[in-house]
């Protein structure tokens, strides 16, 4: 561990821009149930496709049942280790973006400055109106849906449209904006971390590829073993909070970052 410490933190040292490329292994140490692993939130609530939402309310009953019973734990969660790591790696200068799947804004209350944060999934902080697109604060709704204990599928207030989390659901379009930046950021970069992160739901997984491709090096920290392992210049089998803030300490010993 000790070796693969220093070499990951050599890259760090070594390179120009940086970026971190977050899953649900990062937010799961801060409690956050994952989704798709055994005992989490889809083996409890059944997932409800965007089309079904679009189209059948009682479909649309069943997401706000889940999002109202899953929200107050995102909402109350506080940032780990590795969310602090990467704050401190932006403090250093050392990171170009995060690109994140998880919608907690975890990487927010850690400190990283907003424009260097890219939410592919989308966030649940706020709902939008599927029609006319008005935001409102996921706090006004979460008490609206906690009035009753049935669930009222919430509606806008402008136009009556559908309201939704500002999260990416199964079969909903990923976000143009933010793919393309992403994209943009994985290809120009010459260093990818890649944390907690399965490397399993796509198009999400492609970018650690992209970044590859384009000639920078890949770190890989996760648990359990990724299909891009072999890529990597650096695999680390390890909670990102146990293993990032080592290498993240070594890297300011080497440029003589003092701790404050």
């Amino acid at each position: 561990m000790e070796d693969l410490i220093a070499r990951a933190a050599g890259l760090i040292y070594d390179a120009r821009k940086v970026v971190a490329f977050t899953g649900a292994g990062v937010s799961t140490e801060s409690g956050i149930p994952d989704f798709r692993s055994p005992g989490g939130i889809w083996e409890k609530y059944e997932p409800v496709y965007f089309q079904d939402f679009l189209t059948c309310e009682e479909a649309r009953k069943k997401h706000w049942l889940r999002s109202r019973a899953t929200y107050p734990v995102i909402r109350d969660a506080k940032p780990n280790p590795t969310h602090l790591a990467l704050a401190e790696l932006e403090k250093m200068g050392k990171l170009d973006c995060i690109i994140t799947q998880n919608i907690d804004r975890l990487h927010h209350k850690a400190g990283n400055s907003p424009e260097k944060i890219i939410e592919i999934h989308g966030t649940n902080a706020y709902v939008v109106c599927l029609s006319c697109r008005k935001t409102y604060p996921r706090d006004e709704i979460q008490a609206i849906l906690e009035e009753k204990d049935e669930i009222e599928v919430p509606r806008c207030r402008e136009c009556n449209g559908l309201l939704k989390e500002a999260t990416i659901s199964f079969g909903q379009p990923m976000p143009e904006k933010e793919m393309a930046e992403a994209e943009f950021r994985a290809k120009s970069c010459d260093l990818m971390l890649t944390l907690g992160s399965s490397l399993v739901v796509y198009p999400a997984a492609c970018l650690p590829q992209y970044a590859r491709q384009a000639g920078a090096r890949l770190v890989i920290i996760n648990l359990t073993p990724t299909a891009l392992d072999h890529l990597a210049d650096v695999v680390i089998y390890s909670k990102t909070g146990e293993a990032l803030p080592r290498i993240v300490e070594e890297v300011k010993r080497r440029m003589g970052v003092r701790n404050t």
